[in-house]
């Protein structure tokens, strides 16, 4: 069974840790642990992205990848140390997201363990899983506050992204992959049709391709907002490069997925009626066509070699098969067809390997995270900074989903996922806080954190004061 967090490196019973890798995790632990809080999650960022990937100690048995150890150096400080602000540990508090996202890891985890009775494989394996997701969630939630530390952890993406585009242009051109002498990922870049797929430092050309364009909405709001335009520049470009150096069609479509979303601002008091003209047109074409709708996904030929045939007849076996893996997956991908083994979509993934609570609870989260996003521009009709910072939230979350149709999150990738839901709470939390207590209430401007208030009630008017006190800051 495909799963989602572990490399195949994994396999082996002997650590694999470059010396230059061990002198960064020692450091980037200090770091974590003595630094102002909110500059940790640059050294947690730097070792993640460049360069964890497949790298860990093989102790009693155990695979102690250096990511796990960074995280729990973060854990220890978010949770021994106070917020500044005097609000919760996680900014807004608990919300709904974090609930189904807390389910979702529990329901994935527990179904492995359950379809392989309780073996202690299974175990170890769901351990690294519920360290992975839940950990590092739950470290960059508590550490993504408000509008600075949005701002300075897309400023480090950027600065990511430009090296990592290099390094991959250098791939694509030189035949050389310089990350490769970590000795985790080879040396040797992937080929596809003569052409060169470049992946720098993940687990996969795609991931690669798609972590940069999941990125670029971001850095377009950076650009926009004025708040960094140099840093927004250099980040769509370095993404660019990500893309195209990648050879693989995925991100091309998440691309497409993020132009396609800006150009749909002009119409976004109208988005209601789209969504549902497009469930009528998807609706109305299974009906007409000869095969199911989910086949048109096998007509998409964007690069050549691409797998558009394969992503479609995933989809179509998951849905043959429910019978098969519906209450906590099954172990039987592999028999239902040609390559089904090849779990290359995260949605299939959820439901071939976790059953139906665990691909509801997936959706779950996504479906929610777009619903605080839109009720928040709603919210703030009128400024339209604020609206396109959240409508630019919005088709981040967009780009994911459709990069979800061709691949799993299977490396740093999913940090990035965890801190884009971060900066989708601590960005709507103030305002989605702030709306139910008056209807003449103004909307806190995440431009320059003032709020002006003509509170209804006295009850109205604490709620703002403690909104105003978290947005303000010590």
């Amino acid at each position: 069974m495909q799963l989602d967090l572990n490399p195949a490196s994994e396999a082996r019973a002997a650590t694999t840790l470059h010396p230059i890798i061990a002198v960064a995790t020692v450091a980037a632990t200090i770091l974590l642990l003595v630094w102002p809080r909110k500059r940790i999650l640059i050294p947690f960022f730097l070792v993640a992205f460049l360069g964890s990937w497949g790298q860990f100690i093989y102790l009693f048995g155990v695979h102690l990848f250096i990511i796990r150890i960074l995280i729990v150096a973060g854990l220890v400080r978010v949770f021994a140390t106070k917020p500044s602000d005097g609000g919760p540990r996680l900014a807004g508090g608990w919300n709904g997201v974090d609930t189904v996202y807390v389910l979702w890891v529990t329901f994935h985890a527990l179904s492995d363990i359950v379809l392989n009775s309780g073996s202690s494989s299974s175990l170890i394996y769901q351990s690294g899983f519920v360290w992975d997701s839940l950990g590092g969630y739950l470290l960059i939630r508590c550490l993504i506050r408000e509008q600075d530390d949005i701002i300075r952890l897309v400023k480090i993406f950027a600065g990511l992204v430009v090296v990592l585009g290099g390094a991959m242009m250098y791939e694509k051109f030189r035949g050389q992959n310089v990350f490769g002498f970590l000795g985790a990922i080879s040396l040797i870049p992937q080929m596809r049709e003569g052409t060169v797929r470049a992946q720098a430092a993940f687990a996969h050309p795609i991931l690669a391709g798609v972590a940069a364009a999941t990125f670029l909405p971001l850095f377009w709001w950076l650009w926009k907002s004025g708040k960094a335009k140099t840093a927004g520049v250099f980040g769509t470009f370095g993404s660019m490069l990500m893309i195209v150096a990648s050879g693989s069609s995925t991100p091309v479509l998440a691309l497409g997925s993020a132009i396609l979303g800006v150009c749909l601002w002009p119409f976004r008091k109208s988005m209601r009626a789209i969504r549902w003209g497009i469930v009528l047109t998807l609706v109305s074409l299974h009906l007409v066509m000869k095969a199911p709708v989910w086949w048109l996904i096998a007509r998409v030929d964007l690069l050549a070699g691409n797998s558009g045939f394969h992503r479609a007849a995933l989809i179509d076996m998951c849905i043959r098969h429910f019978s098969d893996w519906w209450l906590y997956g099954s172990k039987d991908m592999a028999t239902w067809g040609w390559d089904m083994w090849d779990l290359s979509n995260q949605f299939v993934v959820e439901a071939d390997c976790g059953g139906i609570f665990t691909i509801v609870c997936f959706v779950m989260v996504i479906s929610r995270t777009f619903g605080r996003i839109g009720k928040a521009r709603k919210l703030v009709e009128g400024d339209t900074d604020q609206e396109w910072f959240f409508w630019l939230l919005g088709v981040t979350l967009l780009t994911h989903v459709v990069s979800y149709f061709g691949i799993t999150y299977q490396d740093q990738t999913k940090f990035a996922w965890c801190a884009f839901l971060a900066i989708a709470t601590a960005a709507t939390y103030p305002v989605l806080a702030n709306a139910p207590a008056s209807e003449t209430a103004a909307i806190p401007n995440f431009k320059n954190r003032s709020l002006q208030v003509e509170p209804a009630t006295a009850s109205s008017a604490r709620k703002t004061g403690i909104v105003l006190k978290k947005l303000q800051g010590s």
